[in-house]
């Protein structure tokens, strides 16, 4: 996992604890070469989190943060349902933006440090 310097897990509710997770997100795509375009896409069935552009793909990303593994790691959390409601919310969003190229997905894991600091791992093809 890659470190976010600078960030520490914010003390209050989970919604922004999950704000949190997808900021530190975005800046580790960012380093990695990844141009965020979207981010929040509501559907009827379903969330993207984030949605990046590398190269001619887009990339779908869910954002997982977790301050334990007490239920389970971030990948953990990505089951049969949550793949559905994503996949579901792809082809809306598909459908929306007109975007005919490839699509994949990707998981960022983030874990909340001992020291309260966010670390951050990019999972591609998770989904």
């Amino acid at each position: 996992m890659a470190a976010v310097p600078g960030r520490r897990a914010p003390r209050g509710s989970a919604a922004e604890l999950g704000r949190a997770g997808e900021k530190a997100a975005a800046r580790l795509l960012r380093s990695l070469g990844y141009e965020v375009v979207g981010a929040g896409f509501v559907a009827r069935r379903g969330e993207i989190d984030l949605i990046c552009r590398r190269g001619d793909e887009m990339v779908v990303v869910e954002v997982k943060t977790r301050s334990g593994d007490w239920f389970g790691t971030p990948l953990e959390a990505v089951g049969l349902k949550k793949r559905r409601a994503l996949n579901a919310a792809v082809a809306e969003y598909r459908a929306l933006s007109e975007w005919r190229g490839p699509i994949r997905f990707a998981v960022v894991a983030v874990m909340v440090r001992t020291d309260g600091g966010l670390e951050a791992q990019l999972i591609d093809d998770a989904i």
